[in-house]
């Protein structure tokens, strides 16, 4: 397993809540972009880890990418298991984080890195919500989607019910990341 001390040239930090989809991450967006030269770190919302545990894929993302998956914090002491993202990647977003990311609510290890990168408009951040007809109907969800556009997220938006427009996100990753 690689360590945080020697930086990679690109590196994109992918944030994956549980969501539908969230068990292909590694086949549909870590393993291209391994090919396309990213190194590729990946942190889960809590639920998501669960899922991803659940299916064996929190293991092969390990395996393909040399970095642990994040779901939860480092202690102090503790190095810091990733390097820095040049690029953020929020695939499959639910409902959920999306609203945190908008109101920059930092609640957990996903969340918190992307909210700051939001913040420090440092990096480009790709965010790809996977929600419900209902969720995408909320009052909310629009303002949710016009704060982060307003703050420079590139918003991969799909179809309410949808399966994750994974070919989208690759192609917002080139542009977002373009010279």
């Amino acid at each position: 397993m690689r360590t945080a001390s020697v930086p990679p040239t690109r590196v994109l930090g992918l944030a994956c809540s549980a969501a539908g989809g969230v068990t292909d991450v590694r086949e549909r967006l870590v393993e291209p972009l391994l090919a396309a030269g990213w190194t590729v770190v990946v942190t889960a919302t809590p639920a998501a880890a669960a899922w991803l545990a659940d299916a064996g894929a929190d293991r092969r993302i390990a395996e393909v990418t040399g970095y642990p998956l994040r779901s939860t914090p480092r202690l102090p002491h503790q190095p810091r298991p990733h390097p820095d993202p040049h690029c953020w990647v929020v695939a499959p977003a639910t409902a959920g984080t999306v609203a945190k990311l908008a109101l920059g609510i930092a609640d957990n290890q996903a969340v918190t890195p992307v909210c700051e990168a939001i913040g420090a408009r440092a990096v480009p951040v790709v965010v790809h919500p996977r929600v419900s007809a209902g969720h995408a109907g909320h009052p909310a969800w629009a303002g949710h989607l016009a704060v982060l556009r307003a703050a420079g997220v590139h918003v991969v938006q799909g179809e309410p019910d949808g399966d994750v427009a994974w070919g989208a996100v690759l192609r917002a990753v080139e542009a977002a990341t373009a010279p």
